[in-house]
């Protein structure tokens, strides 16, 4: 009975709404992860693209709570992937000596498809691990964490092994450059990992689907599989044939244009719209089963080991993005383990949650961008830098995420944050990197900034313009 309800809840939301809003949102955060890159940058894509989700298809009257965890873990599970190298992956299907060789590219390809899968395959089954009617709780998801960790390291002496950069040795499935497809060029193998996160995903998913009987979870994990297998490649085949087909660009419109075009950072948004729009019609077609509910609070984690939990985390977040510690690195660089304490607390907490949507996602994003900008290159002096790039974008954030935290239960309103939050990080996000980009404004001297954020800015503004006139109205979820 409550599915069916759902569906009627949701039923004013017609599919093409979390499709085209979830490729604008993936399409434009996975393109400004380009510039901030790894498990910290993945995140934007992890956090905008769930605040739409979950903007559009939750009930209204599901607690604000419940909605925050359901955005949280689906921005820090995005991060996991971000752990795996692809450069040379790409390098198969573009680099010199292997233009022409369609081996090479079908092979680069599949390894594409294979990352991107395993790589978005997390961040749909935590999403929907936050928005089923499945009540997961701290101490089990310790216990899930670890046991990921170590399917990951089974995976990695499985499928990734041997690896010898000195001699060439490499796995028998391997998708980065190796003497195969570089037989006159001396190679430099990367090491690689995807085969320890399809463990650690497999693991995952046999746990939610089998263990917790968790069919939303299950098959937002398939959906995510299915966008990431389909993104990835599509963006690569967009920037491939560039190079492949470097006649086409020498005539019409291409002649003036190809020179301002990033056909990386092309790929990149390419990728994150596919992947976006996959999961928006993913979680549409499984709206019946949303019904996100928050721990008992017997399980809920105290306020002192909450706050201990934010502090380690917070140390070991800035190390590893920040200084170079080999005995963090080695750990923290990981991403299955930057996003076990999160995940923890996510489920547990009371105030992580709306402190991982705000500021905790932003402090590695505003620090590189004061590096850039402030450090490496002296474009913005420090004081400024700081006060721009730092402090008034931390300091806003963090005081929405107090002011939510501080009220009654009974006084919050769960959508019209979800609303607000969506707008106020996909601004910030959007103006960090427009000032990482120069200021690529299009009246200005075109620079290879300049078409990407032309798409930027035009998806930036389809999100806003949709949380501001979008207005459900739905019946309220009723007990049987």
């Amino acid at each position: 009975m409550n599915q069916s309800r759902n569906v009627d809840a949701c039923s004013m939301v017609g599919w093409w709404q979390p499709v085209l809003l979830s490729a604008l949102a993936g399409g434009m955060a996975w393109g400004i992860r380009g510039q901030y890159g790894h498990e910290t940058g993945a995140m934007i894509a992890g956090l905008l693209v769930s605040l739409v989700l979950v903007f559009l298809l939750c009930p209204k009257n599901v607690s604000s709570l419940a909605m925050v965890r359901a955005a949280a873990w689906g921005t820090v599970a995005m991060g996991v992937g971000g752990s795996m190298t692809y450069g040379q992956t790409l390098g198969l299907t573009q680099n010199g000596p292997v233009v022409g060789n369609w081996e090479a590219l079908r092979w680069g390809l599949l390894g594409c498809a294979i990352k991107g899968g395993i790589w978005i395959g997390f961040a749909g089954a935590f999403l929907g691990m936050g928005l089923s009617r499945i009540k997961y709780r701290p101490k089990e998801m310790w216990v899930l964490m670890l046991a990921l960790i170590g399917a990951y390291y089974i995976g990695l002496s499985l499928m990734n092994r041997p690896y010898n950069p000195v001699t060439g040795e490499v796995p028998h499935f391997y998708f980065s450059e190796y003497s195969y497809f570089y037989p006159d060029k001396e190679v430099s193998p990367r090491h690689e990992s995807w085969g320890g996160l399809l463990f650690a995903l497999l693991t995952l998913i046999a746990y939610v689907r089998w263990q917790r009987k968790d069919r939303l979870a299950f098959n937002m994990a398939l959906w995510g599989i299915l966008g990431g297998a389909l993104g990835f490649p599509g963006g690569q085949s967009l920037q491939a044939y560039h190079v492949w087909n470097p006649e086409v660009f020498d005539r019409g419109i291409w002649v003036e244009l190809d020179q301002y075009m990033n056909w990386w950072n092309n790929m990149e948004t390419t990728f994150g719209t596919i992947m976006g729009a996959v999961l928006g019609l993913g979680l549409w077609l499984n709206r019946h089963m949303i019904q996100p509910e928050v721990c008992d609070e017997e399980d809920n984690l105290p306020s002192w080991g909450e706050g201990s939990l934010l502090a380690i985390h917070l140390i070991l977040l800035v190390l590893v993005e920040f200084s170079s510690v080999d005995a963090v690195d080695r750990a923290y660089d990981l991403g299955l383990i930057m996003i076990a304490i999160p995940v923890v607390a996510i489920v547990g907490g009371r105030f992580w949650p709306y402190l991982q949507i705000l500021p905790l996602i932003l402090i590695p994003i505003a620090g590189k961008t004061l590096k850039n900008l402030s450090y490496d290159t002296q474009d913005v002096g420090v004081v400024l830098g700081w006060l721009l790039f730092v402090v008034i974008p931390l300091a806003i954030t963090l005081l929405v995420a107090v002011l939510e935290i501080r009220k009654p239960e009974t006084q919050r309103n769960g959508h019209a944050f979800i609303r607000w939050t969506l707008l106020l990080n996909a601004w910030i996000y959007f103006l960090l990197n427009y000032a990482f980009f120069r200021l690529p404004w299009p009246w200005a001297e075109w620079t290879g900034r300049t078409p990407n954020g032309i798409v930027f800015t035009i998806c930036l503004f389809g999100i806003t313009l949709a949380a501001l006139f979008s207005r459900r109205r739905e019946p309220q979820i009723l007990n049987p």
